[in-house]
């Protein structure tokens, strides 16, 4: 039996797991570590958190499972994007990474834009300039740290500074690095313009492959830290939502999914390149091989309803307490006694500003309609509405780029409730899918080592062989109806709130 790894460098911990050639889970470790915020909307890590966490639970995994390591045929990395690895001419670390949530790059971005333009940033890179990716926190470095930067040698990402320890090589592959601001998306390979313009040497970034294509091989020192053999191949992986989509089986056209975490995504798989000109949407390359995607972000989904059951929502805590469940079960119930559309109340779920698709900052969040006759039931069915209308928001602007699904992959903590997944079929008006196996971008990255391994002849034969699907929420035509009326409302009041919000930021 041969076996492959499937290693996800997230924000709060690393998560390793060893699966099988079907795709079963054999063991698993999570090891934590922590983050750094020096400043207000700073946020940084140390990579040696990072490589300690990986070498750990991967030793971990090894022992606890009774794997011989010689029959491991192949590791898969995935892991936060956007973050940026400096290191010098000896391969030390510069400085902590400046990760994907770090907001201190805003002047950068005006100044990308201003070099070679927003339409042809665009053009070339899928995407506007944005603060959580590396291109404006390169330039950061160059602006603030000119010694950091004059020390610099090599640029990388999360995980391929795993992949460097792992195997010694400078290299990632087309997912994450789409999100690095400097790939030429349409042609798969690093823009020479962009990287020219901002004045980044090209060969300070590593090789790009595609995603199931071998990297490189562990070396002595790795393997001997991980309780693995040397010589065990290294692919590409993915970045986590692309690694995510391949845990899902979301490799055709007409597929796509949906999290729910502290974020929201809409993730649709497209075999021939989108681009938004008006940037609402992401398009990177996918994991598939000559392939792309589309993906539509909400920033506070999860958020939205955490911070209302944080802050009023103690007696629904201590019931759950009782019954031995979760408060957000509680919860749900409650929404549940309320029709569809709350008695006409709307929630905006913009707590963080908001990404698909007004690219706004400045908006906040709002109740609308809010009357004596509202309770709390009301406003908690009204928050899950919210978020699931800007979910909506995603998939109207991604039909409108030609990939609208015929049906919705679901995950994240959000699609384990049965009432929002039933809320997300009736508001989208297609059947939404859980799958048999919840390890996501883990399951993903394995998935692709097995392909790189030659276990597997392509990403889509292998999904199709591993991938099952625990249950499906058809939409109800009623409900569907009554959703699409309120929808319709709430596209419209951002509109009249986004000068306030402005006013209310300068304040």
């Amino acid at each position: 039996m041969k076996y492959t790894l499937g290693i996800d460098i997230g924000t709060s911990g690393t998560k390793t797991v060893l699966f099988d050639v079907q795709g079963t889970k054999i063991a698993s470790s999570t090891v934590e570590y922590p983050l750094y915020q020096p400043k207000n909307g700073w946020a940084e890590q140390d990579p040696a958190d990072w490589w300690n966490a990986v070498h750990t639970s991967v030793k971990t995994v090894m022992a606890e499972s009774g794997v011989n390591p010689a029959d491991v045929a192949g590791i898969g990395l995935s892991g936060q994007m956007h973050g940026l690895v400096m290191l010098d001419e000896d391969n030390n670390v510069l400085r902590n990474s400046i990760i994907w949530c770090d907001g201190r790059t805003g002047e950068e971005c005006v100044q990308i834009e201003s070099i070679i333009g927003r339409a042809r940033l665009i053009e070339i890179t899928a995407n506007p300039a944005l603060t959580g990716f590396t291109a404006s926190k390169i330039m950061w470095v160059k602006n603030h740290e000119p010694e950091i930067w004059e020390k610099c040698r090599h640029i990388l990402l999360p995980k391929d500074y795993i992949r460097f320890m792992l195997t010694g090589e400078y290299a990632t592959e087309v997912s994450d690095a789409s999100g690095m601001q400097l790939l030429d998306v349409p042609n798969r390979c690093w823009s020479d313009e962009v990287l020219d313009k901002l004045g980044i040497p090209g060969e300070y970034l590593g090789k790009v492959y595609e995603s199931p294509d071998v990297t490189g091989y562990t070396t002595d020192a790795a393997a001997d830290l991980c309780g693995l053999t040397a010589g065990i191949p290294v692919v590409g992986g993915a970045g986590d939502n692309a690694a995510a989509a391949v845990g899902l089986g979301v490799v055709r056209d007409g597929r796509a999914f949906t999290t729910i975490g502290t974020s929201g995504v809409v993730f649709a798989h497209k075999s021939d390149i989108s681009i938004d000109p008006a940037g609402r949407v992401h398009t990177f390359c996918c994991a598939v091989p000559g392939a792309w995607h589309i993906m539509g972000v909400t920033q506070a989904a999860g958020l939205s309803l955490r911070w209302y059951r944080d802050n009023f929502c103690g007696d629904e805590i201590t019931e759950a307490e009782k019954r031995g469940c979760d408060p957000y079960d509680v919860m749900t119930e409650e929404a549940a006694s309320v029709p569809v559309g709350a008695d006409r109340l709307l929630y905006l779920p913009y707590l963080m500003g908001e990404r698909t698709p007004h690219l706004d900052p400045n908006a906040r969040g709002a109740f609308i309609g809010l009357s004596a006759v509202h309770t709390k039931p009301h406003m908690i069915r009204a928050v899950l509405e919210g978020v699931t209308y800007s979910l909506r928001d995603c998939v109207e602007i991604i039909d409108g780029m030609g990939a609208l699904p015929s049906e919705m992959q679901v995950c994240g903590g959000g699609g384990k409730s049965a009432f929002w997944r039933q809320m997300l079929a009736d508001a989208f008006g297609m059947p939404v899918i859980r799958a048999e196996n919840d390890e996501g971008p883990a399951l993903g990255v394995a998935i692709l080592a097995m392909v790189g391994a030659g276990l597997y002849p392509s990403v889509e034969e292998a999904c199709d062989a591993i991938i099952k699907e625990r249950d499906r929420t058809v939409p109800d035509e009623a409900r569907a109806a009554e959703y699409k009326k309120y929808y319709n409302i709430y596209t419209n009041v951002y509109g009249g709130l986004k000068e306030t919000c402005a006013k209310l930021a300068d304040c």
